[in-house]
C-alpha cells in the first residue's frame, strides 16, 4: 500500500507527460499499479482549482507537512499575471528532504510539475500558482520573524489532525538530531555519555510557537535553551520523534 501523497504525486507526473518508466523508477509503484491509478482516476472534478475558492479536496497530511516546511525554508513571490512561486529552500546533501518536498507540493497541486533548481550546495523546490496565498496567508513582505506569524483556524484544524507531518516539515527545515555528551565521575574516573536530541531553530517567536503547540498536541516535552532555540532532549521525547521525524537524509 502506497500513501495517497505518493499516489497523487504519481498521478501529477503522469498529467504533466512524464512516462511510466521515469514515474516508476522515481516513486516506487510498478508501472501495472501506475496504470490502475490512471484508469480510476476521477476525470470529472478540476484539479486547477483552489481548495480554498472552490472547496476542493486537500490532502490534509501533505499540507501539514508543506505548512512546516513553509514555515521554516519556504518563500512565496509574485511574478507576472498573477502569478506566485512557492519554492522550498533544501540542503541538496539530504535527497529525502528535496522528494519529500517536492511529493508533498504535487499532492497540494497535483496538476503542475515541480521543478528543482540546484545552486552551491542548495536545491529549490519550486511550484507555480495563482492560488498560493490562499493557501499561505502568512505570505507578506520581509523576512518572517520581523513580521507576524499566525495559522488561521482552517490550518490551525488541518495541523492538529496531522501534528506528525507538521513537526515533520519543521524539523526538516530548521531543526536537526544530533548527538551530545556529558562527562560523569564514575570511580574516579570521567566517562563521557553520549545521547541524542532535537534541536529547532528559528528567530520568529510565532512560529516557534507554532512548534511548541504542536509538540504540546503530541505530548512531547521540550525546553528553550535560548529564545530561539528549542530542544527535546528526554530519552521518551526523543524516541517519540524518532517514529516520524528521524535524522535528515
Amino acid at each position: 500500500m502506497y500513501e495517497e501523497s505518493r499516489r497523487s504525486a504519481a498521478l501529477a507526473a503522469l498529467r504533466s507527460g512524464e512516462s511510466l518508466s521515469s514515474v516508476s523508477r522515481r516513486l516506487g509503484p510498478s508501472r501495472a499499479t501506475l496504470r490502475a491509478w490512471r484508469e480510476e482516476a476521477p476525470r470529472d472534478a478540476d484539479p486547477t482549482a483552489c481548495p480554498r475558492c472552490t472547496g476542493r479536496g486537500l490532502d490534509s497530511a501533505s499540507y501539514a507537512h508543506l505548512i512546516g516546511l513553509y514555515l521554516g525554508d519556504g518563500c512565496l513571490s509574485k511574478l507576472a499575471k498573477g502569478v506566485y512561486s512557492l519554492r522550498i529552500a533544501c540542503d541538496t546533501a539530504y535527497p529525502r528532504l528535496i522528494s519529500e518536498a517536492t511529493e508533498s507540493i504535487v499532492a497540494v497541486h497535483p496538476t503542475r510539475p515541480v521543478h528543482l533548481t540546484r545552486a552551491a550546495g542548495c536545491t529549490q523546490v519550486t511550484s507555480y500558482w495563482k492560488h498560493w496565498p490562499c493557501l499561505f496567508p502568512q505570505h507578506g513582505a520581509g523576512p518572517k520573524h520581523l513580521r507576524l506569524i499566525e495559522l488561521a483556524d482552517w490550518q490551525r484544524e488541518i495541523v492538529a489532525g496531522s501534528p506528525e507531518r507538521f513537526v515533520r516539515g519543521l524539523f526538516d527545515s530548521d531543526g536537526c538530531r544530533v548527538l551530545n555528551w556529558t562527562g560523569r565521575q564514575v570511580a574516579g574516573q570521567t566517562k563521557r555519555y553520549e545521547y541524542p536530541r532535537y534541536l529547532f531553530s528559528n528567530s520568529s517567536g510565532d512560529i516557534m510557537r507554532c512548534c511548541q503547540w504542536a509538540l504540546d498536541l503530541l505530548e512531547i516535552p521540550w525546553r528553550m535553551p535560548r529564545p530561539t532555540l528549542l530542544s527535546v532532549a528526554r530519552r521518551e521525547a526523543v524516541a517519540a520523534l524518532d517514529r516520524f521525524v528521524g535524522p535528515k537524509t
